[in-house]
């Protein structure tokens, strides 16, 4: 697999000023630079994770899929070439705009830039959260997912999947059409979803500790139309979660808890049981998608159906066994 991580993500804004609050009073992001070119926010060691462009529209700019090094993005941008795909080397000063050592651009088939770098660069100076959270969840598994809009399944997933070569992790065909494909042991890095109409749907970033999310929770709500779907816990990714409006018009999901999987190992299945195993009330979508969706809920909890919650190390306490059926049921398994 070459493609590693998602390195980047840039976001074309009418009002950039609008993501300034946004981004750290919410999201915990850092401010790192503010100009007239734009604002550019980190999350970790990395010098930028995201960057926000002043342009015509509000929606995706590029995003930045990072490999291993030169040789990697050399052999990958071969590949693309081989298949007629059109791949321009970025010149040193764009390199240099992106905080990487070298990087191509291409376009995906619906016409989203695409950005394979390697060498990203790193700071000495440590990450300052916009407000008190414990970080994100970053490193190898890069900056989290996103979840892009397509008109047919067809016209993008050959691309990432057979070109690129994300593994597919899951799919639902319902109450919507979507596929997960992952680069690494997160669960997806990507996902498709079938709407009609190509765009952004969410960018995923994923914290440290569940308080950092139900704290954040606490702060949408205090403004009007912010949540743009509840707290709720995904069924094929195990994370617990909201949906925040961002000033673009697409989403920001905020989670905890996440799962790790063996890319070597790993078998694509359906998902039958809906997208969520709780909560996850959508504001957005046709009324026939989101009741049927609360139908699928209704109907996993009552089959009982349940997830592991995922923890790190130093992330949580075991609770002593008090219940003498609960402790049989445990021994049993």
């Amino acid at each position: 697999m070459t493609i590693q991580a998602l390195g980047y993500v840039g976001i074309e804004a009418t009002a950039p000023e609008d993501w300034v609050a946004f981004g750290t009073r919410l999201l915990g992001l850092q401010l790192a630079e503010r100009g007239a070119g734009g604002l550019v926010f980190r999350m970790d060691d990395r010098r930028q994770r995201l960057v926000v462009v002043p342009g015509r529209g509000n929606g995706a700019r590029f995003f930045g899929w990072e490999v291993a090094d030169a040789a990697a993005l050399q052999a990958l941008a071969a590949r693309l070439d081989a298949a007629g795909v059109a791949v321009a080397w970025g010149d040193p000063a764009l390199a240099a705009q992106r905080r990487v050592a070298g990087l191509v651009v291409t376009q995906d088939p619906l016409g989203n830039r695409v950005e394979i770098h390697h060498g990203a660069e790193r700071s000495d100076e440590p990450f300052r959260p916009g407000r008190c959270i414990s970080g994100f969840r970053t490193g190898p598994l890069g900056m989290g997912h996103a979840v892009l809009t397509v008109p047919r399944m067809a016209d993008a997933l050959p691309f990432y999947r057979d070109l690129l070569g994300f593994g597919v992790s899951d799919y639902v065909t319902n109450p919507f059409h979507a596929t997960f494909l992952h680069v690494n042991p997160r669960h997806h890095s990507l996902a498709l979803i079938e709407t009609g109409r190509a765009g952004l749907h969410h960018l995923m970033l994923e914290l440290f500790s569940l308080d950092d999310v139900g704290q954040g929770y606490d702060l949408a709500m205090l403004e009007e139309g912010r949540v743009a779907t509840s707290l709720g816990r995904h069924t094929n990714d195990f994370m617990t979660s909201f949906y925040a409006a961002t000033p673009g018009g697409f989403m920001v999901e905020y989670g905890w808890g996440g799962r790790a999987i063996d890319p070597a190992s790993w078998q694509a299945v359906e998902m039958t049981s809906g997208p969520s195993l709780w909560g996850h009330e959508r504001r957005w979508g046709s009324p026939e998608m989101r009741a049927e969706a609360r139908r699928l809920r209704l109907k996993a909890a009552a089959d009982g159906e349940r997830a592991p919650v995922q923890v790190l190390p130093g992330n949580h306490q075991l609770m002593p066994g008090e219940c003498a059926w609960w402790d049989g049921l445990r021994a049993a398994e």
